[in-house]
């Protein structure tokens, strides 16, 4: 969806409000400790007067709500700190992957609320049938918000494929899904949003670029630049250059997965030859260390996998070594190209991490031209499989920091 403004030039009474609004909540946001009023009029630049009108403004929004004063030794009386608020607008994520659904609720100040995951093989599932069981969900989250005295302003859909700016699901290869239009499909089941001027009501993305989003807005800060991989029965890579996710010329970038390690190699659902999913994808490892996928209940392949190489296991070991070696040629080749000095993998990915990093590692050293005096990091996600959720759920709260006037300004 896109977002109208207002000419180049145009001043609407009121602007000046919705500017001050959004700087001192962006502040709030930003403190790594609880701001008082006279910090915030000395880091914004606003008078006391200004600082003190627009607190009150977001208190009484329920976007902030003021903290105990910390200690202080000094003469007068301490101040107390403002911090974004644990109840009123919340975000809602929704995944739709190869073999679950996921569905969770996030507050203003970045706190996962609510999460449910629905483990099912989805490959076989109509997508308007996989979308009724997403809106189910969605609506026990809802229900389970609004017990935390929380209002789902915004949702956004993490999907393992190529999606364009209406949210049309261009091609989910491992979905089997092509030209699914989601949010008509979403739109036939009950409305579960408020509707907030400045934030979309759904917005549809690749499950990769949402996990990106979240590892990079996660506490503690890490990098600025990194290549976020998601391991998952597909592969997919959210690339954050400078504090921004880059999406390529269609938004399409990532599609790491599809990166051929082995040219000549096995067929992938793509209709290409030797991806690197068909070597380093969770069915790929899961064969080629023996067992039976149709065995494993989808949420313990991974654990089945880590119990078994912990325990020295040689077959697993093995087809760790072999994925991470598949991965780390597929990522050399995007380092060597991007010039990033951070990889973090994420989803399954996250779990194995220990087993997949060595060869990754291996590989880096070996190709990348840099490697020798500017070394690659290598580790697991913060978020792990909760990352495309939560970054879902995130873009939705982070667009409410940034317009917070919308949500004062709804009907009460």
């Amino acid at each position: 969806m896109s977002l109208t403004h207002a000419p180049a030039g145009a001043v609407r009474q009121g602007s000046l409000r919705e500017l001050n609004l959004a700087l001192v909540l962006g502040r709030i946001a930003a403190a790594d400790r609880p701001p008082s009023r006279a910090d915030l009029a000395t880091a914004t630049g606003l008078t006391r007067a200004t600082v003190s009108a627009v607190v009150e403004d977001l208190l009484g929004g329920r976007l902030v709500s003021e903290s105990e004063p910390a200690p202080r030794s000094g003469a007068g009386r301490p101040a107390r700190g403002l911090v974004l608020a644990d109840q009123g607008p919340a975000g809602l994520g929704l995944e739709v992957n190869v073999d679950y659904l996921a569905v969770c609720v996030v507050d203003l100040a970045g706190q996962v609320r609510h999460r449910t995951v629905h483990r099912a093989d989805l490959r076989p599932v109509a997508p308007a049938d996989a979308l009724a069981r997403l809106a189910e969900m969605a609506a026990a989250a809802r229900d389970e918000a609004a017990r935390h005295d929380l209002t789902l302003v915004g949702a956004a859909l993490a999907v393992p494929g190529l999606v364009d700016d209406s949210g049309l699901v261009r091609l989910a290869p491992n979905l089997g899904w092509r030209d699914v239009p989601v949010p008509a499909l979403l739109a036939e089941h009950p409305p579960l949003i408020e509707e907030v001027p400045g934030v979309p009501v759904l917005t549809v993305d690749n499950e990769a670029n949402l996990a990106a989003l979240g590892e990079l807005h996660a506490r503690p800060p890490g990098p600025s630049s990194f290549l976020h991989i998601s391991g998952e029965v597909g592969i997919g890579a959210g690339i954050v250059l400078d504090g921004a996710l880059f999406r390529g010329v269609r938004g399409w970038s990532g599609e790491i997965g599809h990166l051929p390690v082995h040219p000549e190699g096995r067929p992938c659902r793509c209709g290409g030859q030797g991806c690197l999913e068909q070597y380093a994808g969770q069915e790929a490892i899961v064969s080629a260390a023996g067992l039976a996928r149709a065995e494993l209940p989808a949420d313990t392949a991974t654990a089945r996998l880590a119990e078994l190489a912990e325990a020295g296991d040689a077959d697993a070991l093995r087809a760790l070594h072999d994925a991470g070696t598949a991965l780390g040629v597929a990522v050399a080749g995007v380092v060597n190209l991007l010039d990033l000095d951070t990889v973090v993998l994420g989803g399954g990915y996250a779990a194995l991490a220990p087993w997949l990093c060595p060869p990754v590692l291996a590989e880096i050293s070996s190709r990348v031209l840099t490697a020798a005096w500017s070394p690659v990091t290598v580790r697991p996600s913060t978020l792990g499989a909760e990352a495309a959720a939560v970054g879902a759920a995130g873009s939705v709260v982070r667009r409410i920091v940034a317009q917070p006037a919308g949500w004062l300004a709804r009907p009460s």
